[in-house]
């Protein structure tokens, strides 16, 4: 890698980055190993696929409101320039028939343009889309999905993921959904203990959750007596747990099979900052689907 680029970049994560791109390339192996001998095109899709190599935040993401709003996401990469997502899946044995990167940012698709010439065998089957992952994503699955098959990795670097776009992943019923649903690192800070939650933040919360009821599961009003023998009413806010079964709810509403028990992502003092959650979209190929996620999952429970 290009030491100007070196000075660009600069890397977060930690044991939880390996962790989950250990599940994605493992999972990406036996995908494309069942599928082998099917007639369904195979493709893979990665959503703020970055530059190919281990998420890297640029100053811009640094400086941006919800990188003030999720300091965890600031933690040092103990190895530099690691394989990230994009690559691992162009090393996928056997081959995925095509690959689609979606980056928003000029510089970071023409990194990932460099992948061909890396990976001279496959550029045929590389395309990098330039443009937001919501709108791009929504496009994509609005096409004829009957014989075509997808794995696709939702990896935002916070809460830029909108619930219609889940929706209609779900709707092409032929996606295989993994994504990072950041419970810690977003979610539940935008909950206070309060109940008082912003505007600004409430309709964050609305376009991740695809609804304005999560107010009502999040915040319970609880009867406290006190010492006159009277009651004072007190705000009780949901646990992560809680949150994250409200999540997991609502993919299971949408897609033909979900993992019950994500993934939980933490940093080094043990906070969770991510679910790594798993949905599929085919009725017939849930089972082996489930299957396979569980099992890999088992690791980063």
């Amino acid at each position: 890698m290009p030491d100007d680029r070196k000075d660009r970049e600069h890397q977060f994560g930690g044991e939880w980055t390996t962790r989950k791109l250990e599940v994605l390339a493992k999972y990406l192996q036996r995908y494309t190993t069942a599928l082998k001998n099917t007639p369904f095109h195979k493709l893979y899709v990665d959503a703020f696929a970055g530059t190919g190599y281990r998420d890297a935040r640029r100053d811009d993401d640094a400086n941006s409101p919800q990188s003030t709003l999720f300091p965890d996401m600031a933690e040092p990469e103990p190895q530099s320039f690691l394989d990230g997502s994009a690559r691992l899946a162009l090393q996928t044995e056997p081959q995925f028939d095509e690959y689609l990167f979606i980056e928003q940012r000029a510089t970071r698709c023409a990194h990932l343009e460099d992948l061909k010439a890396e990976f001279p065998d496959l550029a045929r089957k590389l395309d990098v889309l330039r443009g937001d992952a919501n709108t791009e994503i929504q496009n994509l699955c609005s096409k004829d999905w009957r014989s075509n098959r997808a794995v696709l990795f939702l990896d935002p670097y916070g809460m830029q993921v909108e619930w219609t776009t889940i929706e209609a992943i779900a709707q092409t019923k032929a996606i295989d959904l993994w994504l990072l649903f950041p419970l810690g690192i977003g979610v539940n800070r935008l909950l206070p203990k309060s109940g008082d939650i912003p505007e600004l933040w409430r309709r964050r919360l609305n376009l991740l959750l695809g609804t304005e009821d999560w107010y009502d599961e999040f915040y319970k009003v609880e009867a406290m007596p006190t010492l006159f023998g009277d009651d004072k009413e007190r705000v009780v806010k949901a646990t992560m747990e809680t949150i994250g079964r409200y999540f997991t709810d609502r993919l299971k509403g949408i897609f033909a099979g979900v993992v019950e028990e994500p993934g939980v992502l933490r940093n080094a003092a043990n906070n969770p900052l991510y679910l790594l959650c798993f949905a599929v979209g085919n009725e017939r190929g849930k089972e082996i689907a489930l299957r396979i996620a569980n099992h890999l999952l088992k690791e980063v429970r």
